[in-house]
Formats: C-alpha cells, sequence, structure tokens
C-alpha cells in the first residue's frame, strides 16, 4: 500500500498549476457569486489534503479494487434516480447532509476500472468479447447518467472512454470500421434529431440545439450563450476587474443564469479579458500535457491509461465548457475543471490528480 519514494521524483509542478487554476477559479466564483466562495475554498483545502495523501498510496493496490469502485459507483448513480435531490428540472445530487453529484465521482471510477480492466486484457484486447464486454460495462453507468438527465457528461466520459481503449490498443482495422459505422449514423441521428416529433433526445435538448443553429428565432433559449458572448467580448484584452460593479456588466445585471458554474469563462472573459482567459486554457492544458509527460513513462499499462484517461477528461471538458461559453457549440451544461463552483467536481479531480502524482512517482527507468 504504502512505498519508499524519491522525493526528486515528485512532480510538483503538477500541484503548482492545479492549485494556480483552482485558486483563480475561487477568484472569480467570489465574483460570480459571493456566497459560494467558502463552499470552494473548503472543497479545494479537501481536494489538496486528498490529493497528497493519494500522492504516497500505491496506485496498483488501489486498482486491486476496481469491480468494488464500478458497483459502488453504479449504486449511486442508480440512487441518484431513486432518492437524489432535483435542481432545475435535473435529478444530479444526492443529499447526505450535504449534496454531492456521484456523475462527478463515475468519471474517476471508470478511469480507474477500464485502466485495470483494459490492462488484464491487454493480450485479448481486440476479441469480439472483450469489447463487447467493456461496451456493456460502460453502457450501463452512461444510461444511467443520461436519465438524470445529464447528455453532456455522458458525452464527456464515452469520450475518454474512447482515448483509453485507444491507448491501450485497439486495433487500427477495429477503429476504421468503427469509424465507417460511425459516421452515417451519426448523420442520420442528427436528421431525426432535428424532425419535428423526435423522441430521441428531450424538448428542452432539441430546443438547444435549434438556438445554436437559429439564435434570432429561439431567443428565449438562446439569451445565455447570447449573454455569455457578450461578457466576453466586453473584456477585451484586460477585463473590468474581479468584483466590479460596473452597470454595463453582464454579470451585475443578472444576464446569465449560473454564472459561477456553467459560464464561469464567460466571467472570467468580462473580469479578466483575453488574458485572463489564455491562462486558464494555458493553465488547463500544462495540467494535461503534464498528465501525459507522466503516463508515457508509468512502469505499467495502467499507469499509463490512468493519466490518459485524466488528461483527456480534463482537455474534453474544458473544451466542450469554452465551446459553449463562447457560442461554438450548443449549451449542455457542464463545470469547467478546477475552476466551475462544484466540491464534488474538484475533489474528485483532485482525486485523480494525487493518483497521477503516484504514477509519477514510479515511472519506468531507462
Amino acid at each position: 500500500m504504502l512505498r519508499q519514494y524519491k522525493l526528486r521524483d515528485y512532480r510538483f509542478s503538477l500541484i503548482i498549476w492545479v492549485t494556480a487554476l483552482a485558486v483563480l477559479g475561487i477568484m472569480v466564483i467570489g465574483s460570480a457569486q459571493e456566497s459560494s466562495q467558502l463552499k470552494q475554498i473548503i472543497g479545494l483545502a479537501v481536494g489538496l489534503v486528498c490529493m497528497v495523501i493519494l500522492s504516497f498510496v500505491d496506485y496498483t493496490w488501489l486498482l486491486n479494487f476496481y469491480w468494488l469502485y464500478y458497483l459502488g459507483g453504479v449504486g449511486l448513480l442508480t440512487a441518484v434516480l431513486l432518492v437524489g435531490v432535483n435542481v432545475n428540472g435535473a435529478t444530479r445530487w444526492i443529499n447526505v447532509g450535504f449534496q454531492f453529484q456521484p456523475s462527478d465521482v463515475m468519471k474517476i471510477i471508470l478511469i480507474l476500472f477500464f485502466a485495470r480492466f483494459f490492462s488484464r486484457h491487454e493480450e485479448n484486447l481486440n476479441t469480439l468479447k472483450i469489447i463487447l464486454f467493456s461496451l456493456v460495462l460502460l453502457g450501463i453507468p452512461l444510461f444511467l447518467i443520461y436519465k438524470e438527465p445529464d447528455l453532456s457528461t455522458s458525452i464527456v466520459t464515452a469520450l475518454t472512454f474512447c482515448v483509453i481503449i485507444f491507448v491501450a490498443g485497439l486495433s487500427y482495422k477495429i477503429i476504421g470500421g468503427i469509424l465507417l459505422v460511425t459516421i452515417p449514423v451519426t448523420v442520420i441521428l442528427i436528421s431525426i434529431i432535428l424532425r419535428p416529433g423526435q423522441t430521441l433526445i428531450q424538448s428542452y435538448q432539441l430546443k438547444r440545439i435549434l438556438a445554436w443553429l437559429k439564435p434570432s428565432e429561439y431567443a428565449d433559449t438562446a439569451y445565455q450563450q447570447t449573454n455569455s458572448i457578450i461578457a466576453i467580448g466586453s473584456g477585451q484584452l484586460y477585463g473590468k476587474g474581479l468584483n466590479n460593479n460596473m452597470v454595463s456588466s453582464v454579470k451585475n445585471g443578472n444576464f446569465i443564469s449560473e454564472p459561477q458554474t456553467d459560464f464561469i469563462f464567460a466571467v472570467a472573459g468580462e473580469e479578466l479579458g483575453f488574458l485572463g482567459c489564455c491562462l486558464i486554457v494555458l493553465l488547463e492544458l500544462l495540467i494535461a500535457v503534464e498528465c501525459v509527460r507522466i503516463g508515457r513513462r508509468a512502469k505499467d499499462l495502467a499507469g499509463t491509461l490512468i493519466c490518459c484517461g485524466l488528461a483527456s477528461l480534463i482537455l474534453f471538458q474544458s473544451f466542450l465548457n469554452i465551446c459553449v461559453a463562447t457560442g461554438l457549440m450548443p449549451n449542455t451544461g457542464i463545470t469547467l475543471p478546477f475552476v466551475s463552483y462544484g466540491m464534488t467536481s474538484l475533489i474528485s479531480f483532485c482525486i485523480g490528480i494525487g493518483i497521477v502524482l503516484n504514477i509519477g512517482l514510479q515511472t519506468r527507468k531507462y
């Protein structure tokens, strides 16, 4: 469980990037919604403690319980649908004295689970049996997350799984075959979704897509993204400053709902300007790149898959959140890693980083 490590192998830079980004997020959250700032500070403190502790726990020992993690995660997602708390039409939280979001925890669990699963089946990964079994194992939590409903988390989780199975050694022939089927099926699904009376997605999800395609015709739904774009543009190069009381501020006018979570990037753009946005993007990228660098030197396949899985999760989720805030994609409602308000999300990512740090302490020696 615990081993002796060399301090020179400890990736302090990764902790610095994570802490800097989280502190920046706390500052922007305080400006967006002051009442949430203290909770986020507590979340960061708990997250950093978990990160440091897990960085010294042998990850190979942790992976011995991968089935327990998986079953526990599925149990929590099932509990959400049965006794979860409904907020704004979505049931994604469980209240046990405090609210937490199991889907955020499940994203990390699935990375650990499939890292262990694929490393155990490295030799027969490309067999139909293993591929179908892994898709079933993925499909169960994805279905439960989708039913909350949380389509954006389902998409990000599915994309992360694709990266993990690719890095694990999925045959290029199989990948090519999947693409040949996926591309036309995706086109067909999109055409069906855009037809009146479709039942593949819920009405509010369809309305968000139509509002993105035709914002002038669906102004009541597109107003959040429209105001988000205005806010980011109004910040110009240096921004208007944190906690400003300018009447022209989109944030101060309450033109964006939940600015501390899904549209935190809009607040950052308005108050920190283009340079502040670039700093956030750079820090997200540095964290992901550092994870990949550690993964390249991991002592085994499981370590590599964990690092690449977490890096891809951070990149996909950041990309999706920023694209929504800038109007490049339909509104999906997903947080910006380490920046958006959400204690479950912040602590879960810190746990993932802690495991990556331990992998970095056990790299291959050349």
